[in-house]
């Protein structure tokens, strides 16, 4: 049995060049495959807003929601890193209300650590949370919280700025940082510049590991995905075969037979 991942793990494949895995999750049965195909790192990301509640962006999750999905992933993990998504709003008010939130994660939902999006803006919420003995994943770039902001989910190709975000949620405690919708040449010189693991999402193969929706690259979802997203399998056809055909034994009487009967 493998040692469960910690920050110093991720930190030494850094180190020696080893790529880390990461993938969303969001419930025990999910999450339970994810941790035994020996995936590094699982995000319970807010995403779960569009992934799992069908709504139009991450906006609306509440604390309760992510704690509640966050806590069905942890029983399930003996081997992955289960990182907490902080949702919008729960890190903004105060220092104080934000470090509350962040120790809910590790106390009532059994993460390791907790992510948040942002850059030099939120440094302040990632030494804070940092010095809680609370580990922080950083989030750069495409940040899905600032949406209406951004005016839409958009590639940032400021290079200073990213830069300089980068260096400053290092500075400020944060563990890794997630690349989100980076081009690739920026998430390389980001990451060359780095002592801390950076984790791309259309950030291109130079970062220290990669991060997808589990969602997407299972093939669950229908809708469009992103240019970044590559389809491991298609889980959505297999289940709507089986779907069909058990419908169409139940119509036609041949389930259940006489093989699946209490006698």
């Amino acid at each position: 049995m493998q040692n469960r991942i910690t920050t110093t793990s991720l930190y030494k494949m850094k180190k020696d060049g080893k790529k880390i895995t990461a993938l969303t999750a969001y419930d025990y049965p999910f999450a339970s495959m994810v941790d035994a195909a020996g995936i590094d790192i699982i995000l319970v990301g807010d995403s779960l807003g569009m992934v799992v509640q069908g709504k139009e962006n991450t906006l609306p999750v509440t604390m309760e929601e992510i704690l509640y999905h966050t806590s069905m992933v942890s029983r399930a993990c003996s081997y992955s890193m289960v990182v907490g998504d902080m949702p919008f709003m729960s890190y903004h008010l105060s220092l104080e209300k934000a470090i509350e939130n962040a120790g809910r994660f590790l106390k009532e939902a059994g993460a390791s650590a907790v992510k948040l999006e942002g850059g030099a803006d939120v440094c302040d919420v990632i030494s804070a949370i940092s010095k809680a003995s609370i580990p922080v994943q950083a989030h750069i770039g495409l940040t899905p919280q600032s949406v209406h902001q951004m005016g839409g989910f958009k590639v940032q190709r400021d290079e200073q700025r990213l830069m300089e975000d980068a260096i400053k949620v290092q500075d400020a405690g944060a563990f890794s940082v997630v690349l989100e919708g980076i081009p690739s040449s920026i998430a390389a010189k980001i990451t060359k510049a780095l002592e801390i693991p950076t984790i791309g999402i259309g950030a291109g193969p130079d970062c220290d590991g990669q991060i997808l929706v589990l969602h997407d690259m299972l093939g669950i979802n229908t809708r469009t995905l992103p240019k970044f997203v590559k389809k491991y399998a298609d889980l959505n056809i297999v289940a709507q075969q089986g779907l069909k055909q058990y419908a169409d034994e139940v119509r036609e009487g041949i389930f259940p037979s006489k093989d699946y009967e209490y006698k």
